[in-house]
C-alpha cells in the first residue's frame, strides 16, 4: 500500500475491496450526517475503476477528475461557512453513483489516546443525567472501531457512521470529546463534528504514522513490521534476539529457554490468572516476568508434521519457545495466542514449550479455560495442554521491549487502522489524552512531537493540537521524589509550548489517587473547549534568581494566582544539578508571579512532582498551574 502527499494533506491510494465490489465508494468517512471543516478547502475522497472521469456536487458547488492508475480519485471543492443547513454531497462515475446527504458545516474535532480518552459519557459524573441532556442535531458523533494493522489501510476494521448527540449515541462516547464538543457548540454556535478514535492500554507509538515510525525506530524495525504482515513465524524469529539480549542483560546471563533446567521449577496450581494461585507468591504479587513451562512428547510421526500451539489468552505479553526456537511474541489482554510450529523445531520424543509471559498490571498470566490449551498437529489429532506446566519466578526486574507488531504498542498499528482511513479529511484540532501506558518508557517527548508532525501531515499544518497532562493518581508522597509520571507531565509540557498551534491542558488536580480513571471528564471538557477556541492557560514562563528569592513568572494569568485552603501554594522544589537533591520549599504568590526562597544553590525548580501531587495554584477562573520543571537562571 502505497502514500501520497496532497497539498496539506494526505491520501491512500489503493482500492478497498468494498470499492472494487461496489464499482464506486466514497472514503468511509463520508458519510450521511458527517461535518464538514468550516473555512477550508474540502477534499472528497473515494475510489473507482482506474482512470476513470468523476464528478461531483456539494450543494451547488461542482468537481471534477479523473481517478489515477489504483482507482482513487480526489476531488476538491472550495471552502465554505459554517452552516446547519443540510447539503447532499453526490458522486459520479459513468453509471454508478455514491451520495451522502444531510451534510453540515462547521468545526470537525478529532479525539484520541487511551482508556482516559476513551472513558464514556454514561460513567462520567453525573452520567445518567448528562446522557439524558445529550440530545443535539448540531453535535455530530463519529466513533472509530478498535483494529489494528500491519500498513497503512484506507478503510476502518468496522463499519463507521456519523450521528446527531442524543442519550443512545452519546452514552458510549467519549466523556472527555464529547464534554469539549458540547462546550464548543454552546460557545461558537455552528455545528461541531466529534470523531473518536482510542484504544485504553496503548502506548503513543502506535498512533505514529509511518513517517514518524521510521524516523524514530529505523529501518530495522519497520522492515520486521512489515515482515510480521507476511510471514509471523520470520518476523518473530527476526526479533527474538533482542528480546534475549534484553533478557540475559536482566538476569546476569540467564538463558532459560537453551536451559530449561537452570531454573527452579513449582507445579502449576490451576490454569488461571495468577492471583488465583493461592500459597504463591503471585497470589500477592501478580506482575513481572513469569516462566511457563510444558514437555510434551511426539511420535515420529506428529513432529514431522508440524503443529499449531495454542496458548489461549496469556495477560499480558509473552515470549514463546519450542525446543529453543522462537514461535510467537505477542501482547493483549484479551488476545489467543495461536502460534505456528514448523516440523524443523520439532523432534520426536520429549519436546520442550517454554513461555515468559510478563504481566504489568493487576492480574497476569492464564486468562482462557483450560480446554482452550492445545498442540494441534497439522493433519492429526490435538493433544491437549491443560495440565503438566511448572513455573518459574524470573529475576528480571525490568520490562522487556515491545516488538514492532505488537498490539498496544507496535509502531503505527492503530495509526493505520484508526487514523490513516480519515484521508485527508480537514479538521479542526486534535485533542490528545494519552501518557499512563509510556510512564516507564524513556522518549515520550520525541515520540508525541512525531505524533504531532504526523497529524499535521495528514490533515494540515495549521491544525489545533490539545494534549492533555496526565491526573494525578497513585500514593500521595510525603516529600521530594522522583516521578517518571511527573517526567512525562513536564514531556507533555514541554512539546505543547514547542509546537506552534499546540496547547496544554492539564488534569492534575482532576485525578483520584486510588483509581487511573477519573470519572471528572466534565471539568476536562471544559478546558479544552477552552483551549480549543484559542484561550490562553496558566503556563510557566520562567525561573528567574531576583535578591533572595526565585520568581517565577507564568503566561495565561487571568485575575491573577491564588492558594487554595492555604497561606501559600503548595508541591513547590528546589534542586541542585540535574534535579538532584530536591527540597520542598514553602512559596508565596505575588500576582501573576510565585516567590521561592534562595538560598543560592538551587539550579531547578519544580511543581506538583510526584505521581499524585495535590495541588492548589489556581487563576482568578479556577484554571489550575500544571506540573513542570525548570532550570533556574540569574537576571
Amino acid at each position: 500500500m502505497r502514500c501520497t502527499a496532497l497539498m496539506a494533506g494526505f491520501v491512500l491510494t489503493s482500492m478497498p475491496a468494498h470499492a472494487a465490489e461496489a464499482g464506486l465508494a466514497l472514503a468511509p468517512i463520508w458519510g450521511d450526517h458527517a461535518v464538514i471543516q468550516r473555512d477550508r478547502p474540502i477534499m472528497v475522497e473515494g475510489w473507482t475503476a482506474p482512470k476513470r472521469a468523476v464528478s461531483a456536487s456539494l450543494g451547488e458547488a461542482h468537481a471534477s477528475g479523473t481517478s489515477d492508475p489504483s482507482g482513487h480519485f480526489a476531488l476538491r471543492f472550495p471552502a465554505r461557512p459554517a452552516s446547519d443547513a443540510g447539503v447532499t454531497l453526490t458522486v459520479s462515475a459513468g453509471s454508478d453513483t455514491a451520495k451522502a446527504s444531510d451534510l453540515l458545516v462547521g468545526d470537525v474535532w478529532l479525539c484520541s489516546g487511551q482508556s482516559n480518552m476513551e472513558y464514556p459519557v454514561a460513567r462520567a459524573l453525573n452520567g445518567p443525567g448528562e446522557v439524558a441532556a445529550a440530545g443535539d442535531g448540531g453535535l455530530r458523533l463519529l466513533t472509530v472501531p478498535k483494529t489494528i494493522a500491519m500498513q497503512p489501510r484506507t478503510s476502518f476494521g468496522g463499519p463507521v457512521s456519523w450521528a446527531a448527540s442524543s442519550p443512545q449515541t452519546a452514552a458510549n462516547f467519549s466523556a472527555a470529546c464529547y464534554f469539549m464538543a458540547r462546550d464548543l457548540r454552546k460557545a461558537l454556535h455552528v455545528p461541531i463534528g466529534a470523531i473518536h478514535s482510542s484504544w485504553g492500554g496503548s502506548q503513543a507509538r502506535a498512533w505514529l504514522s509511518p513517517q514518524a515510525g521510521l524516523k524514530l525506530y529505523g529501518a530495522e524495525d519497520m522492515a520486521m513490521l512489515q515482515a510480521f504482515a507476511r510471514d509471523k513465524l520470520d518476523a518473530v524469529s527476526r526479533f527474538a534476539p533482542r528480546w534475549q539480549e534484553w533478557y540475559r542483560g536482566a538476569t546476569r546471563g540467564s538463558e532459560p529457554w537453551r536451559q530449561p533446567d537452570s531454573l527452579a521449577w513449582s507445579a502449576v496450581p490451576k490454569i488461571s490468572g495468577w492471583l488465583g494461585w493461592e500459597g504463591t507468591p503471585l497470589a500477592t504479587k501478580a506482575t513481572g516476568t513469569i516462566w511457563l513451562r510444558r514437555q510434551i512428547t511426539l511420535t515420529p510421526e506428529q513432529a514431522a508434521a508440524g503443529a499449531a500451539l495454542k496458548l489461549g489468552v496469556l495477560d499480558d505479553m509473552d515470549m514463546t519457545f519450542v525446543n529453543g526456537h522462537p514461535v510467537g511474541n505477542s501482547f493483549g489482554w484479551d488476545y489467543e495466542r495461536d502460534y505456528a510450529v514448523p516440523p524443523a523445531y520439532l523432534h520426536p520424543g520429549v519436546n520442550e514449550i517454554m513461555v515468559a509471559v510478563t504481566n504489568s498490571y493487576a492480574d497476569g498470566g492464564f486468562q482462557s479455560k483450560p480446554e482452550v490449551l492445545l498442540l494441534a498437529i497439522k493433519g492429526g489429532a490435538s493433544i491437549p495442554l491443560a495440565e503438566g506446566w511448572r513455573f518459574s519466578i524470573s529475576g528480571a526486574q525490568t520490562y522487556p521491549p515491545r516488538a514492532p507488531w505488537d498490539a498496544n504498542g507496535g509502531i503505527g498499528v492503530m495509526h493505520n487502522n484508526m487514523i490513516a482511513p480519515l484521508g485527508a479529511l480537514a479538521l479542526k484540532g486534535v485533542a490528545w489524552y494519552q501518557g499512563e501506558s509510556d510512564v516507564d518508557e524513556p522518549g515520550y517527548r520525541q515520540r508525541l512531537s512525531a505524533l504531532i508532525d504526523g497529524w499535521r501531515g495528514q490533515f494540515g499544518t495549521d491544525v489545533r493540537v490539545l494534549v492533555v497532562q496526565l491526573a494525578n493518581y497513585g500514593p500521595v508522597q510525603k516529600g521530594a521524589v522522583a516521578s517518571n509520571t511527573a517526567r512525562l507531565r513536564d514531556d507533555q509540557r514541554f512539546v505543547a509550548a514547542q509546537a506552534p498551534g499546540a496547547a496544554l491542558v492539564t488534569a492534575i488536580d482532576l485525578g483520584e489517587s486510588s483509581d487511573i480513571h477519573p470519572a471528572n471528564k466534565e471539568t476536562l471538557g471544559d478546558r479544552l473547549a477552552l483551549a480549543a477556541r484559542g484561550v490562553p492557560m496558566p503556563m510557566p514562563l520562567s525561573a528567574q534568581r531576583e535578591g533572595s528569592a526565585i520568581r517565577l513568572r507564568f503566561s495565561g494569568v487571568e485575575g491573577g494566582l491564588h492558594a487554595w485552603s492555604g497561606v501559600g501554594p503548595l508541591g513547590f522544589e528546589l534542586c541542585g544539578h540535574d534535579g538532584r537533591d530536591c527540597r520542598l520549599v514553602a512559596a508565596t504568590v505575588e500576582g501573576d508571579s510565585v516567590l521561592l526562597p534562595d538560598a543560592g544553590d538551587a539550579e531547578v525548580v519544580r511543581y506538583a512532582w510526584a505521581d499524585s501531587p495535590r495541588v492548589n495554584l489556581y487563576d482568578g477562573r479556577d484554571l489550575p498551574v500544571p506540573g513542570f520543571e525548570m532550570a533556574v537562571t540569574d537576571r
